[in-house]
């Protein structure tokens, strides 16, 4: 079995970018609820690094993973 390692830019990128248009503008990609990453998928993630970055966070809290971003955001802060 392949060892696959996230890259730390895009974890940091979901921690701290905010949702830009939609019913939830302004929220943390990571704290984007379930439901709405996956009518999101169903209309199609846009283009470019959103849709990029949308469709990591869906993949990452439909696999039971969703406490990474926990520990992104504490790793974050002990750099400040």
């Amino acid at each position: 079995m392949e060892n696959i390692t996230p890259d730390p830019k895009i974890l940091n990128d979901l921690v701290k970018t905010k949702m830009p248009f939609g019913k939830h503008k302004g929220i943390l990609l990571c704290d984007l609820p379930v439901y709405y990453l996956e009518w999101l998928k169903n209309k199609g993630f846009p283009p470019g690094k959103m849709g990029m970055l949308l469709s990591s966070v869906y993949e990452i809290k439909i696999n039971g993973l969703g406490n990474i971003f926990y520990l992104v955001k504490a790793a974050n802060q002990k750099q400040v």
